[in-house]
């Protein structure tokens, strides 16, 4: 290998005589250090804070980053912290500012709250009175809290002679400047116009009153008669609430018919009521009698065997009847009415027994079922609350007072221990007899309200008609209260009307009316529709199927007739 030093001779030669190294090229890559960048640092001022201690420069120099569009004029680019520019926040105590209204509002003028500057903009001592008229250059500016201010004190007119025993008056005294309302009264033309304008008010509040149920006015009564349209007793001295026995079924059996079929004809239209049809109740057990109301105010009683004939007619309410009760033997049935009246009647003899009242204009009657209870019944009003009447007293001795709204239905359950009721709130509440708190409170957003209910012939379920045009079915077996939300009867439309469901006898079959007066017929475990057909011409509000027939259907209608099916 050949020395790469032998180029340059020997240590022993002189430095002039020594060979120049040549100049290479510099390949090293160009730094950018922090010396060649600027460090000025911008000040955000939206921050209104700086973390770091700025330079003069840094805090002088013109606002980084482009300029806004639509700021093209020097006025709208300037700074500013709100809508109409920049407002400088100067500190003041709520009671100095309170002190300040109050004086102005007591007196008319208060201290400028603004800077006093004079020409060469420094702030002068002074303080400026501003007023209602202006700069008010003489006013001293006493607050209401300094003594500069008197306010004039009013004088009465007292007599402390206490020998003057009539005249004397003491500090009771009224003021010299005070006058008494038949001074300040309006005289002449203007107290008439004003005669007339109460009078006018007040007969309009009187309507609206009259409008709202929850009226406190004395409700007006009718004299209650009765009228019998047949001979009163048979040739064996029977009256027609005992059961015929000339008839094709035993009407005293307690078992149910074990098959029952779809009605297809009409056999008998019952015609005597002048307007709506509102109910129709059965003879307990039986359902030889047929019981209805009707918005003309009467109550009649008919035959659903034989010859099928008007029997009574129960006249006592000046308005229209809404709902109607039997007792557990039939022998009296309760009335409820839209003049405010429930009324206590004898099936037999149509006398009146017993009036009630409480101002309220009662929605659902239901007389205990128990036999031992019949003296108690519940009523359901416009006032929100279920009452519990005892006709022995003819007074309240209970109040359910938990819906939001109107009840519209009372559904007795668990062996009558509990009843259900509902609610124009959209809500399902089930108490314990006697405990004015509910136990149970089923309520959905998706749920709508259900004016009408009905049990089933074995008691363990309630179908509701729920006015989203659905039968809504709930279990109230083994003293429990739920809803079947598998189980709906759909196809009809009853939104809007409180169309009342029934059950067949053997419990085969659902059937409710709706509001274009057709009949619908489910099949109860299925729920496919069985039947349908025209029935009246007007909503079917009600409908019964016979106890003890295996197809004989009643619908009642707001066309004022009631027909009979087979």
């Amino acid at each position: 290998m050949s020395n790469p030093f032998a180029a340059y001779g020997s240590g022993s030669e002189s430095d002039d005589d020594a060979p120049r190294l040549p100049k290479l090229p510099n390949c090293a890559p160009t730094i950018v250090t922090d010396y060649d960048v600027s460090t000025d640092r911008a000040v955000d001022i939206s921050k209104g804070e700086i973390v770091f201690n700025p330079t003069a420069t840094e805090i002088y120099m013109p606002e980084q980053g482009p300029k806004h569009p639509e700021r093209k004029t020097q006025q709208a680019a300037a700074e500013r912290n709100m809508l109409a520019g920049y407002a400088e926040k100067e500190h003041i105590s709520d009671f100095a500012f309170e002190t300040q209204r109050k004086t102005y509002h007591s007196y008319g003028y208060a201290v400028d709250p603004s800077r006093n500057l004079d020409e060469n903009g420094d702030e002068l001592e002074e303080t400026r009175v501003i007023s209602q008229t202006g700069i008010d250059e003489g006013a001293s500016g006493n607050n209401i809290w300094q003594s500069g201010v008197q306010r004039k004190k009013r004088k009465r007119n007292k007599n402390d002679d206490t020998a003057d025993i009539d005249n004397w008056q003491g500090p009771w005294a009224k003021y010299q400047d005070e006058k008494t309302n038949e001074e300040l009264a309006a005289k002449g033309e203007d107290r008439e116009e004003m005669d007339a304008m109460l009078k006018e008010r007040a007969e309009r509040k009187a309507i609206k009153r009259q409008m709202f149920d929850d009226s406190d006015e004395e409700v007006d009564t009718t004299t209650e008669t009765s009228t019998l349209h047949v001979d009163g007793k048979d040739y064996q001295g029977r009256c027609y609430i005992n059961p015929p026995h000339d008839v094709d079924v035993i009407l005293t059996k307690e078992s149910a018919p074990d098959r029952c079929f779809l009605p297809k004809k009409l056999i008998h239209t019952y015609k005597s009521h002048t307007k709506a049809v509102t109910s129709v109740e059965q003879f307990p057990l039986t359902g030889h009698l047929l019981l209805s109301s009707s918005m003309d105010g009467k109550v009649k009683i008919w035959e659903t065997y034989g010859k099928r004939r008007l029997l009574r007619t129960y006249c006592g309410h000046n308005k229209g009847v809404r709902c109607l009760d039997f007792t557990y033997d039939g022998k009296k049935f309760m009335s409820g009415a839209y003049d405010r009246l429930m009324k206590l009647w004898d099936t037999e003899t149509g006398q009146c027994i017993q009036k009630f009242s409480n101002k309220k204009m009662p929605y659902v009657i239901r007389i205990h079922p128990n036999p031992e209870r019949q003296h108690m019944f519940l009523v359901g009003s416009n006032d929100k609350k279920v009452s519990a009447w005892d006709c022995r007293s003819g007074n309240i001795v209970q109040q359910y007072d938990r819906h939001l709204n109107p009840v519209n239905t009372i559904t007795f359950i668990d062996n009558n221990r509990r009843f259900v009721t509902t609610s124009d709130d959209k809500s399902i509440r089930v108490w314990e007899w006697n405990i004015p708190v509910d136990f149970k409170y089923i309520a959905d957003p998706g749920m709508h309200s259900m004016p009408a209910m009905t049990k089933s012939p074995d008691q363990n379920f309630c179908a509701a008609t729920s006015l989203d045009n659905k039968i809504s079915i709930f279990d109230c077996s083994n003293g429990k209260f739920r809803p079947k939300k598998k189980k709906e009867f759909r196809g009809h439309i009853v939104a809007g009307y409180a169309c009342r469901p029934c059950f067949s006898p053997d419990q085969s079959y659902l059937c409710s009316g709706d509001a274009e007066g057709k009949m619908f017929i489910w099949d109860w475990k299925t729920g496919r529709l069985y039947s349908k057909f025209q029935a009246h011409d007007q909503v079917v509000i009600d409908c019964k199927w016979l106890y003890h027939e295996t197809s004989k259907l009643v619908t009642a209608s707001w066309d004022g007739k009631i027909k009979l099916w087979d």
